[in-house]
């Protein structure tokens, strides 16, 4: 494709003058010249016709003026398609959740996120905070969401999101079908916990600790599920997040203890290790995760 010699041709038949051509393009008047002679060599047809006065196409050069602007646009077009396909977000990406945000959290967001980069191919393991962690920093997994805390100095540690913790337990239990219950009221009762490691467990335990409680009896499941199973079902008391019991307490399976005391918030985190922070897949999943979260705001 002659594309320097269509540009030229396409600039002289607009301003119809080889002197300002030659200007527009930063080219010599001798290359303008050269352009169109060798135009008219390849179509063999004369595409100009000069006077003292004025310079006018002839009608095979009108022909070639309407092919030659459809052959720049989708020249460019062209070009700019190749372009976005080596910069589209391709590959994959492994990403790490605890349980709370894989299970409950993370879902609708990557259904989202996987509409705007079809391409790109997700991969999520779950596990607790603790294990989540060690993925990343083995870097078994490009990015890891937590509930909890790390110490890792190695990492990368953001928060992205504030999550609400709630006092939940069967609908028949005497306490949640009080108004309104004090600290003083949750002192030796039967609590169901999730496993050390956790950041739901890890929680619990500065709950407990922090407001003197006596736990009765405690019982641990690794499992969000589980411990909600073993209330329906039993008369114990278990501290979770909002979102792992927001449907159950929808559909009347579950009740949230009413307590007199400040709502109970925690963060949750993004993490990284530095490797991976100019990743494009990396970049992209972490920039869509702030704007639909808005940092540490929502």
């Amino acid at each position: 494709m002659y594309y320097d010699e269509l540009k030229t041709f396409i600039t002289l038949a607009e301003v119809k003058n080889f002197t300002k051509t030659a200007e527009i393009l930063h080219l010599s008047q001798p290359s303008v010249s050269l352009h169109i002679k060798n135009l008219e060599k390849e179509f063999q047809t004369k595409l100009f016709i000069r006077s003292p006065k004025r310079l006018r196409m002839t009608p095979t050069g009108e022909l070639l003026y309407d092919r030659a602007k459809q052959m720049m646009a989708l020249y460019e077009q062209t070009k700019q398609d190749i372009l976005e396909h080596h910069h589209s977000v391709k590959g994959e990406l492994k990403i790490g959740a605890s349980f709370t945000i894989g299970e409950y959290i993370l879902p609708p967001f990557l259904l989202d996120f996987q509409q705007r980069y079809p391409e790109l191919e997700l991969e999520v393991m779950i596990g607790n905070t603790k294990e989540i962690v060690e993925l990343v920093r083995s870097y078994q997994v490009d990015i890891g969401l937590i509930e909890g805390q790390t110490n890792e100095k190695e990492l990368s540690v953001h928060p992205f999101m504030q999550d609400e913790l709630v006092i939940v337990a069967s609908n028949c239990h005497e306490l949640a079908q009080k108004e309104e219950v004090t600290i003083t009221d949750l002192q030796n009762e039967a609590w169901v916990a999730r496993e050390i490691g956790s950041g739901t467990r890890e929680y619990f335990n500065h709950f407990i600790r922090s407001n003197g409680l006596k736990v009765k009896s405690l019982m641990i499941i690794s499992s969000n599920q589980g411990i909600k199973e073993m209330l329906i079902n039993g008369n114990a008391l278990s501290l979770l997040s909002r979102s792992v019991v927001a449907r159950d307490i929808e559909h009347g399976h579950l009740s949230i203890v009413r307590l007199k005391h400040p709502p109970f918030y925690r963060m949750l985190s993004y993490i990284y290790s530095p490797v991976m922070e100019n990743k494009q897949s990396v970049r992209i999943f972490l920039e869509t995760l702030q704007t639909n979260w808005t940092g540490a705001n929502k």
